[in-house]
């Protein structure tokens, strides 16, 4: 005869750390969802992921600092991403992340990971509208690429 096993029972939300006025109120295009983004990481040395998770009038509900990585990389998993724009109840996404070295050209795996959230996505009903790159003032749309 086994024992019992005892059972944790849990409960979830997210805790806001702070807080910043957007004027814009909804994010319209990819250089909003720049502007939004680039005062979190414009001055970052090593490369920060984040998620702004969007109501259906694509206004920002909440921003999450989702991985910070190395110099040069961040891995990234669905779960993690996903995780902040459901406990949002998000309609929709905008990834975005920087590279320290200030150049915005998309590399293979910024693809690849943008490919395999878009899958997520759409699994759990969470549209990705853009992953922004962010560099040395200036940045690139994976959708205005063609990638989304």
């Amino acid at each position: 005869m086994s024992s019992a096993k005892r059972v944790n029972i849990v409960s979830l939300r997210l805790v806001r750390e702070s807080s910043l006025l957007y004027k814009e109120r909804s994010v319209r295009s990819p250089e909003d969802g720049y502007l939004l983004l680039k005062q979190f990481l414009e001055d970052a040395d090593r490369e920060h992921f984040i998620v702004v998770s969007l109501d259906t009038k694509n206004q920002p509900l909440s921003l999450n600092i989702c991985h910070i990585g190395s110099l040069n990389s961040s891995i990234v998993h669905p779960r993690e991403v996903m995780k902040s724009a459901i406990l949002s109840n998000a309609a929709s996404i905008i990834l975005g992340h920087n590279h320290p070295s200030g150049k915005t050209d998309p590399s293979h795996e910024d693809i690849e990971v943008t490919k395999r959230l878009i899958e997520a996505g759409k699994i759990i009903g969470i549209d990705i509208l853009d992953h922004i790159i962010v560099g040395d003032d200036t940045f690139t749309s994976l959708k205005e690429k063609g990638y989304i």
